[in-house]
């Protein structure tokens, strides 16, 4: 038996005391609102919520300060005429490195943090069942994932539109759009982006349930989402490109033309929900198995 199995493990008073799951009418609502208490209450979680905050903050005042554009790359140099383009300009400058750091603390936390505080038994004695719980965790890193990028782009857009306004939003087509059609579209690209790091969060899950060492957890996602990177770079593997969990990642800029095709987005969320179906099943077979009995 592992260590991570040991934490698992209540004693045998406390395996005969476990109840039926769901005999308790609202206990998985309560538990899941415990869940988000657990992750947006923890100061640490709000300080990472102040760095990711900060980029967009930078990146306005630089370009504010500057006088001129934020240079070759399509966001940056659209910022000047359109302030969205901040919030869209921070969620380019994160999403390789700052929000996968987030999502792999968060994820990496989900269950190894529970057994390393030794407090993961006690959940188990909720009417709450195994399957329940990972759900329970899934969605909080859901919700987690949704309020990260929308806090960057909120910020973004916020401090985008104080200095330079609201003007037409041009697309990568060439064409202009209203003030409403370009919020709606950096509305979608964050939906996108939650999915595509929620996909990211279900790995995150799975190795969480390995071990008892959070930041091992987190450390260890954070480098397969490197790794992914790397080799997405590299054209002597390209034949595996498109299974890789970060590859589509980018593919939000086709949010930014004009007309919008949804279908585009099609492969980089058939990716991220076979991540999240595969590795929550994963997730669930590991914890489902572990020794809780004994």
């Amino acid at each position: 038996m592992s260590t991570a199995d040991v934490a698992l493990a209540p004693g045998p008073d406390e395996a005969a005391a476990l109840p039926e799951p769901g005999r308790a009418p609202g206990a998985f609502g309560r538990f899941f609102r415990s869940e988000l208490w657990l992750i947006f209450g923890r100061r640490r979680n709000w300080a990472g919520g102040l760095v990711l905050a900060s980029v967009p903050l930078l990146i306005a005042v630089v370009v504010k300060v500057s006088g001129s554009g934020g240079g070759d790359t399509f966001v940056f140099a659209e910022i000047t005429h359109n302030g969205l383009f901040v919030a869209l300009a921070a969620l380019t400058v994160e999403l390789p490195f700052f929000l996968p750091i987030a999502v792999s603390a968060i994820a990496g936390d989900a269950v190894a943090g529970e057994a390393n505080l030794g407090t993961l038994r006690y959940l188990l004695v909720t009417p709450v069942d195994r399957a329940r719980l990972v759900l329970v965790k899934l969605g909080g890193i859901t919700l987690f994932t949704l309020a990260a990028t929308v806090l960057i782009a909120v910020v973004g857009a916020a401090a985008g539109l104080a200095l330079f306004g609201g003007g037409t939003f041009t697309t990568l087509s060439g064409t202009s759009l209203g003030f409403a059609a370009g919020l709606g579209r950096l509305a979608l690209v964050c939906g996108y982006l939650t999915l595509c790091l929620t996909g990211l969060g279900a790995v995150g899950l799975f190795i969480s349930t390995l071990t008892e060492q959070p930041i091992g957890a987190g450390i260890t996602l954070l480098a397969l989402t490197v790794v992914s990177q790397i080799l997405d770079q590299l054209s002597q593997v390209a034949a595996i490109h498109p299974y890789l969990p970060t590859h589509f990642w980018l593919d939000y800029a086709e949010v930014l033309r004009d007309p919008l095709d949804v279908g585009a987005l099609g492969p980089g969320a058939a990716s991220a929900l076979a991540y999240v179906a595969i590795f929550t099943a994963a997730a669930w077979a590991r914890f489902s198995t572990a020794d809780v009995s004994a």
